[in-house]
């Protein structure tokens, strides 16, 4: 349906798409023509401790963050990763209100970054490659989901 809805459209005004706030459906809805995103994916995953990354999302909840003094993502400059660990976070997260705020940071950090690489790969004429390897690096073992591929392959971009 964003296919459908982005061909008819006309292209020199914004387009507008709301709910979507996975990682891998703000670059294939990109791909299809969507300009601006609304959603509260990134707050309301960062309640149930889950964090974004380039990686996919991990869970702070999983008792194997308890002894990981690491930054939640190590290449990201936000107030949370550059202050807190995972071993920190896991140990709040259930517990105290300011893990999810701190989480929300993050994630919103994340989302932002991920917009701003999404729009100089196109301004750089790299988008196709930028959909790759931001795909390859969330599906390592390149098992991408059928839908994807198909929404992308519509826009002339093959993750085969």
């Amino acid at each position: 349906m964003v296919h459908v809805s982005t061909d008819i459209l006309p292209k020199t005004k914004p387009r507008y798409l709301m709910g979507v706030g996975f990682a891998e459906d703000l670059v294939v809805c990109s791909a299809l023509g969507c300009d601006m995103y609304d959603c509260v994916f990134p707050t309301r995953t960062a309640r149930f401790g889950s964090a974004l990354l380039f990686t996919g999302s991990i869970n702070l909840n999983n008792k194997k963050f308890a002894k990981d003094y690491g930054p939640v993502d190590p290449d990201c400059p936000c107030s949370t990763c550059k202050t807190y660990t995972r071993a920190y976070l896991n140990s709040i997260v259930t517990r105290e209100a300011v893990a999810c705020h701190l989480l929300t940071v993050h994630n919103v950090a994340f989302q932002m970054r991920l917009m701003k690489a999404i729009r100089e790969s196109i301004k750089e004429g790299k988008f196709p490659e930028f959909v790759q390897k931001f795909m390859a690096g969330i599906y390592p073992d390149k098992n991408y989901p059928q839908w994807s591929k198909e929404a992308l392959q519509t826009v002339g971009i093959n993750l085969s």
